[in-house]
């Protein structure tokens, strides 16, 4: 599973896995596929290490490759606001 890990302003680690991304092969692709919006956008999780709450976003599917640490930081910050 990929995961990519980011620090916010408040110096909260953030660990971020895109929904789905534990399962491999065609069942993987699949549900990756379905859970994709017809923006393109797949569901991301985000975990803190310290006390803040899980965040779940909507995030570009190349996310993880192109989202810069920056951009990630500000979504879950965003995300945090929804809630």
């Amino acid at each position: 599973m990929k995961q990519r890990e980011v620090t916010d302003k408040e110096n909260t680690t953030w660990t971020c896995v895109q929904a789905y991304g534990a399962l491999e092969g065609k069942a993987g692709e699949k549900a990756a596929a379905l859970a994709e919006t017809e923006a393109g956008k797949v569901p991301v999780v985000c975990t803190p290490s310290g006390g803040a709450q899980t965040v779940r976003l909507e995030l570009a599917k190349d996310w993880f490759d192109n989202l810069s640490a920056e951009d990630l930081a500000t979504a879950i910050t965003a995300g945090q606001q929804e809630q």
